[in-house]
């Protein structure tokens, strides 16, 4: 009887033991497993001008929820529907706008110069800033947050960029979240953003 008792605990225990090691393997596959134990690398320092020619770094995302875009001034399509969408959260926040910082990031500081963002930029909501700087300073941040940009050459001698679409939302101490979802009316998301200030 003692033997058989034992036979089931060892069955039972090596069944356990093949679920958990399964489930593992799975989460590991799938990359969920590192998510839960650790969160991503996203962020980092920097030192970018924004488009009156302030300094910004790291460190002016202390103390309010971030939201996030990389982009270049001569996009198409994906960069200015991002920011008009950016600047439809942040009139939706109303007087709490100010109480979050919304950063444009260019990948193409070739042609981002500061006045280049500040022009582009009059045409979105005033709490938007756009952040350029030089190509090793834009290199630094584009790693940091692993972003992917690439330029690509055009027919008529011109190029194009390629590049990540996501908006970061990053927490009050500078860290990464989550990607912002603004495929929702502008009172969800900014309904949302309110729970980080």
């Amino acid at each position: 009887m003692a033997a058989k008792l034992n036979r089931s605990i060892v069955i039972a225990a090596s069944f356990g033991f093949s679920l958990i090691v399964g489930l593992i393997l799975v989460l590991s596959l799938t990359g969920t497993f590192r998510s839960v134990t650790a969160p991503a690398a996203i962020g980092g320092p920097f030192q970018l001008t924004d488009n009156a020619g302030q300094p910004v770094t790291e460190k002016s995302l202390q103390g309010r929820p971030s939201l996030i875009f990389f982009g270049f001034t001569h996009c198409p399509d994906v960069c200015p529907t991002s920011l008009f969408e950016m600047s439809e959260v942040l009139r939706a926040l109303g007087p709490d706008a100010a109480r979050v910082n919304a950063y444009f990031i260019s990948v193409d500081p070739e042609r981002d110069t500061v006045a280049a963002m500040k022009d582009y930029l009059s045409s979105f909501d005033p709490h938007l800033k756009g952040l350029t700087g030089s190509p090793e300073a834009i290199a630094q941040v584009l790693t940091g947050y692993r972003v992917y940009a690439k330029k690509v050459p055009q027919k008529d001698g011109d190029y194009t960029m390629d590049h990540t679409a996501l908006i970061y939302l990053m927490d009050r101490n500078g860290n990464f979240v989550k990607p912002f979802d603004l495929k929702r009316t502008p009172e969800e998301a900014a309904a949302e953003l309110k729970t980080y200030l």
